[in-house]
């Protein structure tokens, strides 16, 4: 009698119409999962209301949920995200994020298929040239020839600031403030800052803090506002931010940063840095990836297998489809063997990093005998920032690897002295001045003309 009575049960919620289909509503069908897998599942209401699915619970596959959820979300657009060990949300599907679990099965297919560093090398490689393929970097036309402009120099105590304007494209400029050491001498290496989407941009307290004592220890630093933030937005829409051409334009503003400043008589090109935090923490991965001449990289609250950032400007173009399909943590590994400190938190996507990522990426380092290059210092406690706890790792480890006089600046309990920066006016840090009057006659203006100038 039992039996029959279960029998007549699934027989209701599932029935078999004229066409034998065995439909029902998506939510019997969740709630049927939620039953069998004794797993809880979030949603608002009206991602379900008035969905039916086809042979709904013949999708369910037992002792498979992530099978299961799939089969039943993805005729409606809809997937799933892992909040904890039996707690998951479903979500309208978006491209930039996975769950958990399908991050895990993605790391451990791509650690099937290198197992050499020979074989790493060959997959590097073709990472790589996709991804400049994909943002279009070798179609741009050639940069101008024109001289950069700078402002007035201020002078601070062991350290100066510039703002300088490069014009990157045919009327198309990036802007930023060049950081230098005080006295100034001869063969500083170099650090490039690509910004995030922190408010105030590069203006903020906490990123003058970061390019000031950085110049302080002996480095030349610029920091520089994103495509369509700070002055950009003189010629670009704020929306306009949201282009996949950002994508493209970041990445060739960060490229011609390390070419401007390496031209200096006062650098030493084989001593470049990079660290950004956020979306600034995927240029860090992007161009390091990129760009050899990048020795040492500092990606902060970005690295994540499960996670690319919801910024077209960060995955607007297709690169995570490279080879075949990859993620953020593989595009940080393709930094070894040259030295990467991770710095990750418990608040954001990044959590998962030293269980996760870490021991990946610190695997592709083992290819090389380097796994002592990278590191990972997490903040458990702490959210998606830059502030002091992860300046404070960040220092010392630019310090080891670009030979900075980090010893002056530590106070009696061996951290790094923030204090003698002077915290300067958004308006000071302009290029084009206080309403944008210093902005060349030739620059252009508007997303059409971009891409006029681009194509």
């Amino acid at each position: 009698m039992t039996t029959l009575f279960l029998l007549s049960k699934v027989t209701d919620l599932s029935a078999q119409d004229a066409d034998n289909h065995y439909n029902a509503t998506l939510k019997e069908t969740l709630e049927r999962i939620e039953t069998t897998f004794h797993v809880t599942l979030h949603y608002d209401g009206k991602l379900v209301d008035g969905k039916e699915l086809d042979y709904a619970f013949w999708r369910i596959r037992q002792g498979d949920l992530d099978n299961s959820l799939t089969a039943v979300l993805a005729p409606f657009d809809l997937t799933y995200y892992q909040e904890d060990e039996d707690t998951y949300s479903i979500k309208p599907f978006q491209y930039h994020k996975k769950s958990i679990s399908i991050a895990k099965e993605e790391l451990a297919f791509f650690e099937t298929l290198y197992a050499t560093k020979m074989a790493w090398e060959d997959r590097k490689s073709q990472l790589r040239q996709c991804m400049i393929e994909a943002l279009g970097l070798l179609a741009l036309p050639e940069k101008p020839s024109s001289a950069p402009i700078i402002t007035k120099k201020r002078k601070y105590k062991g350290y100066t600031v510039e703002n300088v304007a490069l014009e990157v494209l045919s009327g198309v400029y990036t802007t930023g403030s060049v950081y230098k050491p005080r006295p100034l001498k001869d063969n500083h290496p170099i650090i490039i800052m690509p910004n995030g989407h922190f408010g105030q941009g590069r203006y903020r307290e906490s990123e003058q803090i970061r390019a000031a004592t950085l110049a302080k220890m002996g480095a030349v630093v610029v920091t520089y506002d994103l495509f369509a933030w700070g002055e950009s937005q003189l010629q670009f829409a704020s929306e306009d931010h949201r282009l996949s051409a950002a994508h493209t334009i970041q990445t060739w503003n960060g490229l011609q940063w390390i070419d401007y400043l390496s031209a200096l008589k006062e650098t030493d090109p084989q001593r470049v840095g990079i660290t950004g935090g956020s979306g600034g923490g995927s240029q860090t991965m992007l161009l390091t990836a990129i760009d050899d001449r990048i020795k040492v990289a500092v990606p902060t609250v970005m690295v994540s297998s499960h996670f690319s950032g919801g910024c077209p400007c960060e995955s607007g173009k297709p690169i995570h489809l490279c080879a075949g399909g990859t993620n953020n943590a593989e595009i940080a590994a393709m930094a070894a063997p040259r030295p990467m400190l991770v710095i990750s938190d418990g608040g954001d996507w990044t959590h998962t990093v030293p269980e996760l990522e870490f021991p990946f990426i610190q695997r592709t380092y083992g290819f090389y005998g380097e796994k002592d290059k990278v590191t990972n210092a997490h903040f458990p406690s702490e959210g998606h920032d830059y502030k002091y706890s992860k300046r404070q790792a960040m220092y010392p480890f630019m310090a080891k690897y670009l030979d900075l006089d980090i010893d002056k600046l530590k106070d009696d309990e061996g951290y790094i002295d923030e204090s003698g920066v002077t915290i300067e006016d958004e308006n000071a840090l302009k290029v084009f001045g206080e309403n944008g009057d210093g902005l060349p006659e030739n620059a252009i203006k508007g997303k059409d003309a971009l891409f006029n100038v681009m194509e």
